[in-house]
């Protein structure tokens, strides 16, 4: 059953963007809206922004884009009536269930909301089965053993899986769960070269339920408490469409508020060192699973803290073989800290040897920088090779170059200099080297993306390398541009529309980009039946692309600041100052791009009938169109000011 239409009305009304953003990404003002790093893309600046007066946000980096209960979508990966529930809990809005709805639509539910059915049912069944004997023997002993209390084995969901090939697909199918949806959850397997035999993927084994952000169960680690060695210790559930390995951390739900509280999250490898660890009293901690530590992990994390601590095993060949995953730390924006154990310890055996103060003492007085941690694990090589040495100081600076900030850069760069004893001039000039390099290539790109807004604005003449259709395109834009941000403005000193004047002016011509001409249409219905759309209108429409495209169009990536008139007084003219120019010229180029289209056209014809040996005639009538279509595109490039030698 689905949720009924007044109780999505009230979501609307009541969420504020500001408000659901800012619980995922610390937001910060810069003008008329709110910026951050993009919670969906790894990136060093922050691109995201949140206006609060339109209620969306826009990433200028991924082009994510979309109001409230679309950002509640991306970010917890659910449909939209899950997205409903969620706001509706946070702003304490009572759900009204659709009663009008048909079975046939609850059947069209979407796949994931019926993969969260099935996952959640199987962590019920897993935690039912502790109290099993099998499971009390077996399972419940394991986790006392290691120390977990009744409290944290319901904290983290912890489990049994039975020992049998049917213990699992016997119940869920009693419960009405779909063999096909259960494959999908991973939660069963089908024997090779025999689809009919199918069997639970856990068995015999005890069970860490894996949450996304939200809390939902999206898969599972299970782990062999015997000693055979023809199976392996850990298996996980397998890629589905809710349960991305490479985007979820371990225990991320249950300590994403004390991340934020501390503003630091302590990473770890396994799924018990991060229960170990709260056990301690250190709630701020997930683990990559196992796994190395992956783009989407750190985005993760930086959603919650700008801050990571590193804990590894007292292994001093294992921390040199992970010792990447600090470099993708400091690329993601992260400030980097590292904490070792003493030889053969991690934290789950070393929290469980010296008792919680001691370890909470330990983490305290031990945590260095990626600096100094990365200097002490190779000092004792390269005070016997002067070689080494060199090579570990390019990887120090080469780390150091992947930190964004240019402050925090010189500083580390300083302290490198000390530790190293080098001079800190020739780990800037290394610094440099690799910085001009990255430089270059961005501005490669800003200086393409300048020169197409150059051929937009009609300054300079079209190059080979940009079609006419492309600036036609990018015209067509220009003009849906104008009239989603002011076509229910007026013209200065005229009763006249800036949307009546557009669409009048645009009647007879038909847009060659079919989102273009879409959104015209929209808005023709609209103002037929006596509405003049807003912003809002459209960005409500039920057509995602028609939402993305109008979001694209109101979003300004750039603001003028307001000390430019307030503090400087310099007046800065503005677009919307003189809307009939900006709407009269806009109209020109638009034509002017048509009339270049024309002429292409036209000069395609005339090739092609002289290549076809065409009679005289007829090129002639050709080319008397190309020339009356370039008289037209003169005359208009006069009204706009535009000389072309």
């Amino acid at each position: 059953m689905g949720i009924s239409k007044l109780t999505t009305d009230k979501v609307k009304e009541r969420v504020d963007i500001v408000e659901v953003v800012g619980d995922y990404v610390p937001l910060k003002k810069k003008g008329q809206n709110l910026w951050a790093c993009c919670p969906f893309h790894g990136e060093k600046s922050p691109s995201f922004s949140v206006s609060p007066s339109k209620q969306i946000y826009k990433c200028f980096g991924c082009s994510k884009a979309g109001d409230p209960i679309q950002f509640v979508m991306d970010i917890e990966g659910v449909g939209f009536q899950e997205a409903i529930r969620h706001l509706a809990g946070k702003y304490g809005i009572e759900v009204e269930e659709d009663e009008t709805r048909t079975p046939e639509q609850d059947q069209e539910q979407s796949e994931r909301e019926s993969l969260f059915i099935a996952l959640n049912f199987a962590k019920d069944f897993f935690v039912k089965n502790l109290r099993t004997d099998e499971g009390k023997s077996i399972g419940l002993s394991y986790f006392r053993e290691r120390g977990f209390s009744p409290q944290i084995i319901e904290k983290f969901d912890l489990g049994y899986a039975l020992d049998g090939w049917g213990h699992m697909l016997k119940a869920a199918k009693s419960a009405g769960f779909s063999e096909e949806i259960l494959l999908k959850a991973g939660l069963i397997l089908q024997k090779e070269g025999d689809p009919s035999r199918i069997y639970d993927r856990f068995r015999g084994r005890v069970t860490f339920t894996i949450h996304n952000v939200s809390g939902k169960p999206i898969g599972f680690g299970a782990r062999i408490l015997t000693k055979d060695k023809n199976q392996p210790k850990y298996i996980n559930s397998p890629e589905t469409p809710i349960y991305h390995k490479s985007d979820v951390l371990y225990g991320i739900y249950q300590a994403k508020k004390a991340i934020r509280d501390q503003d630091n999250c302590y990473l770890v490898e396994g799924y018990t060192d991060v229960v170990s660890m709260h056990l301690s009293g250190i709630e701020n901690v997930v683990a990559s699973s196992g796994t190395s530590l992956t783009e989407g992990q750190i985005k993760l994390i930086k959603r919650f803290t700008n801050q990571v601590t590193v804990l590894y095993d007292g292994d001093p060949a294992g921390i040199k073989a992970s010792i990447r995953g600090i470099d993708l730390l400091l690329e993601g924006g992260l400030n980097v800290k590292a904490v070792v154990f003493p030889d053969g310890e991690d934290p789950d055996s070393f929290s469980r040897k010296v008792g919680s103060q001691a370890f909470q003492d330990y983490l305290k007085e031990n945590s260095r920088d990626f600096i100094g941690f990365k200097i002490g694990l190779y000092q004792d090589e390269f005070a016997r090779d002067p070689i080494r040495k060199a090579e570990v100081i390019r990887e120090i600076v080469q780390s150091i170059g992947k930190i964004p900030d240019p402050i925090v850069r010189s500083v580390y760069a300083k302290e490198a200099s000390g530790l190293l004893q080098i001079e800190e001039e020739i780990i800037h000039t290394e610094l440099n080297k690799s910085l001009i390099k990255s430089n270059k290539e961005h501005f490669q790109k800003a200086k393409e993306e300048a020169e197409a807004e150059q051929v937009l604005e009609g300054l300079v003449p079209t190059k080979t390398e940009i079609s006419v259709d492309d600036t036609l395109r990018l015209q067509e834009r220009e003009t849906i541009r104008l009239l989603l941000n002011y076509g229910w403005q007026k013209l200065d000193h005229e009763e006249l529309h800036l949307c009546e004047y557009l669409l009048s002016e645009t009647e007879e011509i038909a847009f060659h980009t079919p989102i273009y001409q879409k959104i015209l249409g929209i808005y023709r219905d609209s103002l037929a039946k006596g509405t003049i759309p807003k912003t809002d209108f459209f960005v409500s429409q039920q057509d995602a692309e028609v939402r993305q495209v109008t979001i694209d169009l109101i979003t300004p990536r750039h603001e003028v600041s307001v000390h430019w008139e307030g503090r400087h007084q310099i007046l800065i003219n503005t677009e919307s100052d003189d809307l009939a120019a900006t709407a009269f010229k806009s109209i020109l180029r638009l034509k002017r791009k048509l009339v270049y289209k024309m002429m292409d056209e036209a000069k395609q014809k005339i090739k092609a009938a002289e290549q076809e040996g065409s009679d005289l005639d007829k090129v002639l009538e050709l080319q008397q169109i190309y020339f009356e279509l370039k008289k037209v595109q003169l005359e208009i490039d006069r009204e706009l000011g535009i000389v072309i030698g």
